[in-house]
């Protein structure tokens, strides 16, 4: 007889296993709304914004890019523009547009 406590990590095992697909980001998704919602003030490649304030996207890490639209959906990040567009994302277009953008080559550097 298998005792339960050697299932636990087993059953872990196959909840993430199941889980973890649906977390993946679809950078192609992310790529179609980023064109859509994005890409007029960070420009279409995520390097050329309309105004110089505007942050380039392209390279950025993926986590901060997800945490700042989620920041900015829920106003614990003030900004009326980011608001009003990243309130339209759903959960899932939040994680593929900032997937989409940390795949892109940035132009950002260090200064030395």
């Amino acid at each position: 007889m298998i005792r339960f406590s050697r299932l636990a990590p087993v059953a872990v095992l196959a909840v993430t296993l199941v889980s973890v697909p649906a977390l993946a980001a679809d950078i192609e998704q992310g790529r179609i709304k980023a064109e859509q919602v994005c890409a007029a003030c960070h420009g279409k490649d995520g390097n050329t914004p309309i105004d110089p304030s505007y942050p380039r996207l392209a390279g950025q890490h993926k986590d901060f890019l997800e945490r700042a639209l989620l920041d900015y959906r829920s106003d614990a990040r003030k900004n009326p523009i980011m608001a009003a567009n990243a309130k339209q994302l759903t959960r899932d277009d939040v994680r593929n547009v900032a997937a989409y953008y940390a795949s892109l080559p940035g132009v950002l550097t260090v200064k030395k």
